[in-house]
């Protein structure tokens, strides 16, 4: 093997890895088209066949699928990979998952507000009545919540934040189901928050992004409270 093919080798695996791990961490949706040979080539800084063989190794591992003439896409994964967060040990853990919601959330749910579309919207839609049939039933359904959540760093059109979410989806369903079991402690604890989440909602369908922002803020320093807070 010729040392240029070594190098181009070299530069392959480490542009398929990155990619990789992109994809993994859920910086590519899934369907979403991968950029152009041509824009991934300036981006990693390689030629044009170095980017082909990466893709061609994604595609062997059936990471992504081509659609003649329109490109590569990413395929639906089995598991996401984090994006280096250990695993919560504790309550400050939980604590500091709290602040972190707190400084991204609020700012998804404006965007949601002001970018969402009506595809978007509809998945928001479908995990509050998820939520809404188990308030009906006293019982409380994280995976709806999170999903509720996720679903609005989706519509936000950045996927910065749909990442974020989902690397820290374990932590944060910890926090979820504790707060479920702290609301289902008294006679309306669910049925007020579900109706926050519906106020969210009822913000981002009227594209009030101010609102959103701010009943997101409200939502998220609440549940954060009754767990944290002692009560009277």
């Amino acid at each position: 093997m010729s040392d240029s093919l070594v190098g181009r080798r070299s530069l392959s695996d480490t542009v398929f890895e990155r990619i990789l791990r992109s994809i993994k961490s859920g910086a590519y949706a899934v369907d979403e088209r991968l950029p152009t040979e041509h824009a991934l080539a300036s981006e990693f800084q390689v030629s044009r066949p170095v980017i082909r063989d990466a893709l061609q190794r994604l595609r062997d591992q059936g990471l992504i699928y081509s659609r003649r003439g329109a490109g590569s896409f990413v395929r639906e994964q089995g598991v996401r990979e984090p994006l280096g967060f250990g695993q919560m040990e504790n309550l400050s853990d939980l604590q500091h998952c709290y602040d972190f919601r707190l400084t991204i959330e609020p700012e998804a749910a404006a965007m949601a507000a002001k970018r969402h579309s009506p595809e978007a919207l509809q998945k928001i839609k479908t995990a509050l009545n998820l939520l809404r049939d188990a308030t009906n039933r006293q019982a409380h359904r994280a995976d709806a919540d999170f999903m509720f959540h996720l679903s609005i760093a989706q519509a936000a059109g950045n996927p910065y934040f749909v990442t974020a979410m989902q690397a820290l989806e374990e932590h944060i369903a910890v926090g979820m189901r504790l707060h479920g079991l702290s609301l289902r402690s008294t006679a309306d604890g669910l049925t007020r928050v579900l109706n926050e989440h519906t106020e969210i909602l009822n913000a981002i369908s009227a594209s009030d992004a101010s609102s959103a922002r701010d009943l997101m803020q409200r939502h998220l320093t609440g549940s954060r409270n009754r767990l944290f807070v002692p009560g009277p």
